[in-house]
């Protein structure tokens, strides 16, 4: 099984962007994104470009349908 992709809080925020999420507003240090397809929001913290925890990351993803796989291809990343 592959590792889990490391990713920051704001290249996360960057793939969401990319399919279809748009953000809805700012609160402290978190980003809430919006996609209006899924009736759905979700909380991304921003904490420069220190990675997310890997409970976090994988929590924002699973509530947003992406994959590792998804997550590496909107990032160009291998």
């Amino acid at each position: 099984m592959p590792k889990a992709h490391v990713v920051s809080g704001r290249d996360l925020v960057k793939a969401l962007l990319a399919v279809g999420w748009v953000v809805d507003r700012w609160r402290g240090s978190h980003q809430i994104l919006w996609n209006s397809e899924t009736c759905k929001s979700v909380s991304v913290p921003i904490h420069g470009n220190r990675p997310l925890p890997p409970g976090t990351r994988d929590r924002i993803m699973e509530l947003a349908g992406l994959t590792d796989d998804d997550l590496r291809r909107l990032l160009g990343r291998r």
